[in-house]
């Protein structure tokens, strides 16, 4: 494998890395009243991540096969608790492929965040476990096929909620 490619990896790992721990915090409770701009800014910063794998050539595994690890975590009690301290903001509509499929549907954030964090977790394993090459070719196939559609989702749904939150306090404040 390149320096170069595992130099991606490394900076992709980072990245994971970090919205995992800045996931499970806010999930935890930390972020008080902010947990939806910081919960953008996760989401964001990860993005930015899959935009590089994305952007980048694909990643071809040697005979084209991914090799295995053990079941994955189960990422269903951060899933949960994202839901509980989102309440009421987690549920909202989408349009799944604006190309194809423009029908509404509904999504839920906590839905959305998890399966980015169980996908990211994926490839940290096969990171961890000296196979980089596996991980950035699992995080490429899944930006394309799973997280990078639900943290798109996310991200939109989390900008709205903040500038709902901005902009309707800034009306409410102009009218009194």
């Amino acid at each position: 494998m390149s320096d170069e490619w595992s130099t991606f990896a490394d900076r992709i790992a980072t990245h994971a890395q970090n919205y995992l721990d800045g996931l499970t915090r806010l999930a935890g409770g930390e972020g008080g009243d902010a947990v939806l701009p910081l919960l953008l800014v996760e989401v964001a910063q990860v993005s930015s991540a899959g935009a590089q794998l994305g952007a980048s050539q694909d990643v071809i595994l040697s005979g084209n096969w991914e090799p295995h690890l053990s079941e994955d975590p189960d990422v269903d009690p951060l899933r949960t608790a994202l839901a509980e301290r989102l309440g009421p903001v987690d549920d909202y509509a989408e349009v799944f492929d604006p190309y194809k499929d423009t029908s509404v549907t509904p999504y839920r954030l906590s839905d959305d965040l998890s399966a980015v964090a169980a996908d990211l977790i994926h490839g940290l394993r096969h990171y961890r476990a000296g196979r980089p090459l596996e991980a950035l070719w699992w995080w490429q196939y899944s930006y394309f096929n799973t997280w990078g559609n639900h943290a798109g989702a996310a991200m939109r749904a989390l900008q709205a909620l903040v500038a709902h939150t901005r902009l309707d306090v800034a009306e409410e404040r102009t009218t009194v």
